[in-house]
């Protein structure tokens, strides 16, 4: 019995190591069994958690109350959208959104809607209603639409927001363009737009302009209580300083006219403009030309303006335009019938102006439509005729004719306006200083 004993103790001693490492291997088997079974139970318990009806519910309504009650839109009208279209594209229903315009009907015109136009409304979304509506009339009058949801009906309130006038005065030196120069110095667009119609009728801004040439100008805005600017008015004074030489010009509204007149009375306004396009490159003259196209020399009865795409192109004299379509070779056109002598075409336009077409009555600087390069052409430019009784002239060399000379009574309002002007402008530039 010894012996045998004595033999088992002395294979246990030597095979001890393995002897523990298959125990470890048992015991993890083991634990591996245990945990598996666990974890199965486990996943049945979640299982049957998430299936349960109550849970299901309690997990919505939560889910819902984080959920907005209210949806606020504030919607950009685009072209040929009405409010029945606009309530469509957020799922109202048919009964609601006749509801809601019969409400509003007696307060507002659907005419009224304009490109571009804010619409603001707040749709309940628990009953999926309009609760607030509120629709601009103009950039200072708004009508507020509030629902009594007992009562199913809307009350409205008009808003008006009271704008101060404020008169400001720039100066500045042209180092690349007008342009660049004005908005660096914070002018706005329109302003610098009308600045550029003032002098359309005798400067060219691509030939005329020299670097270092200066401005000064004094125009209005009106701002709300928290300055913060609605709209832009009146140039009053206009100074665009060429080669040291002054051309100044004064706002002055005779007889219910306004208009700017040079220190002599005389109006800025020409009978036709010298160049119907802001910061243009004219890029072929008005004579005999190798056409770019067609590969032959031939006379070129126009003026060529390279411009960006999209650039605005002025009428360049009041009139009736008689052509606003497909003119074969030149594209878009747009033809103009000033008076009894004089005619102009615009030709390869990208587009025209949203207004513009046959029968339409232009003011001289109205914008008519867009650069382009449609028809037979290159690259984006606009093609510029004048046509004097029947025969397309230069129009670059033509001798246009003075605009009107302000007399008599006119005259004397006109020197005390541009004295008071010439004050205002003093006191400003000290008030700087």
């Amino acid at each position: 019995m010894k012996i045998v004993l004595k033999f088992f103790h002395s294979k246990i001693s030597k095979n001890l190591e393995f002897l523990f490492v298959l125990l470890l291997i048992v015991i993890s088997i083991a634990i591996t069994q245990i945990y598996n079974s666990t974890k199965s139970h486990a996943q049945k318990e979640y299982v049957n958690l998430i299936n349960n009806l109550y849970f299901q519910k309690t997990f919505t309504n939560i889910f819902n109350n984080f959920a907005p009650k209210y949806l606020n839109v504030k919607h950009t009208v685009a072209p040929n959208e009405n409010l029945n279209s606009i309530f469509k594209n957020y799922k109202l229903s048919e009964k609601e959104i006749e509801i809601v315009t019969k409400s509003i009907d007696s307060k507002i015109k659907k005419k009224q809607l304009k490109i571009n136009q804010k619409v603001a409304f707040t749709i309940n979304q628990e009953v999926n209603k309009i609760s607030k509506l509120t629709f601009p009339i103009s950039k200072t009058k708004k009508i507020i639409f509030i629902r009594d949801f007992n009562k199913d009906k809307f009350t409205s309130s008009e808003i008006v927001t009271n704008l101060k006038r404020k008169v400001l005065y720039k100066e500045g030196k042209i180092v690349q363009s007008l342009y660049r120069s004005a908005v660096k110095n914070k002018i706005p667009p329109n302003i610098i737009v009308e600045f550029a119609r003032i002098y359309g009728f005798q400067v060219d801004f691509q030939r005329d302009i020299r670097r270092n040439d200066t401005y000064q100008i004094i125009y209005e805005v009106f701002e709300d209580a928290d300055k913060k600017i609605f709209n832009s008015g009146n140039i009053l004074f206009a100074d665009l300083n060429l080669r040291n030489q002054s051309n100044a010009f004064y706002h002055f509204n005779d007889n219910g006219e306004d208009g700017h007149y040079d220190i002599n009375g005389k109006s800025v306004k020409k009978a036709l403009m010298k160049t119907p396009i802001n910061g243009a490159r004219l890029s072929s003259k008005f004579g005999m030309r190798k056409h770019p196209i067609d590969g032959y020399t031939k006379m070129h009865r126009g003026t060529d303006f390279a411009a960006p795409m999209g650039t605005p192109i002025m009428a360049s004299g009041d009139g009736v335009v008689t052509k606003a379509s497909w003119c074969g070779g030149g594209g878009n056109c747009v033809k103009i019938r000033h008076n009894s002598s004089y005619t102009t075409v615009y030709a390869h336009m990208s587009k025209f102006a949203s207004s513009i077409k046959k029968g339409k009555r232009v003011k001289q600087g109205q914008i008519i439509g867009y650069v382009g390069s449609t028809g037979k052409s290159t690259g984006p430019h606009l093609h510029y005729e004048v046509i004097h009784n029947g025969t397309r002239i230069n129009s670059q060399t033509l001798k246009l004719p003075s605009g009107k000379v302000l007399k008599n009574k006119s005259r004397e309002l006109f020197e005390v306006s541009k004295l008071k002007i010439d004050v205002l402008k003093s006191e400003i530039i000290a008030g700087i200083n």
